[in-house]
């Protein structure tokens, strides 16, 4: 009898361990219904899905504006060296202008950013600079949820944030373990929430 009991119990832990695996793809994509906001913030890197999914939003006619940050770069080391280096914030405006976002209501945050948390900080300062109040963020959808919750940790309640995932992301939240991108996603995304949650003890790096 005690044997059987144990068995079941093995059993049911398999059982639930396998459900929370399998499922970690898509609990890690949280997304809000969107909804007429002040500006649309596209989030570094995810290239092009991120900025593609922005332009889309903006012509539904989510917000008047698209901002972007701008992401640390070897811009000067590279031209110690005589090579001109375009940043990622210089592609992700053409982007948007390939999809339909006017040049006027592009705009580019100033200082440069090494991580998320840097990231939303700066957005958080520069949306309560100029009076905005509420933000549509633009990510990747394994991504989100970080995101969501760093910014209620790192900026608060306001400005007001929605999240939305890039749908044309090539993550496959069902069978992320199937390829090593994925399952670097789900890692890094489920150890950032970790670290989140835990008020951030682990700094994230910097330059």
């Amino acid at each position: 009898m005690q044997r059987l009991r144990l068995g079941v119990l093995i059993a049911l832990i398999l059982i639930v361990g396998l459900y929370v695996f399998r499922g970690a793809g898509r609990w890690l994509d949280r997304e809000d219904p969107l909804s007429r906001a002040d500006i649309i913030f596209v989030l570094g890197g995810g290239m092009p899905q991120r900025a593609v999914e922005a332009g889309k939003v903006f012509v539904q006619g989510y917000a008047a504006e698209v901002w972007c940050s701008r992401p640390d770069s070897p811009a000067d080391d590279l031209a110690k060296l005589g090579i001109h280096y375009v940043g990622e914030e210089d592609y992700t405006r053409q982007i948007l202008v390939h999809e339909g976002v006017p040049e006027t209501a592009i705009r580019v945050l100033p200082g440069p950013v090494v991580n998320t948390e840097e990231e939303l900080l700066e957005l958080g300062r520069e949306m309560r600079r100029s009076g905005r109040t509420t933000v549509i963020l633009v990510t990747s959808p394994q991504h989100t949820r970080r995101v969501w919750t760093l910014w209620q940790k790192l900026v608060g309640k306001e400005p007001r944030a929605w999240v939305h995932g890039a749908h044309e992301d090539p993550f496959d939240p069902d069978h992320w373990w199937r390829n090593t991108r994925d399952v670097l996603s789900v890692v890094r995304e489920t150890l950032g929430l970790v670290n989140a949650w835990a008020g951030l003890p682990v700094p994230p790096h910097s330059k």
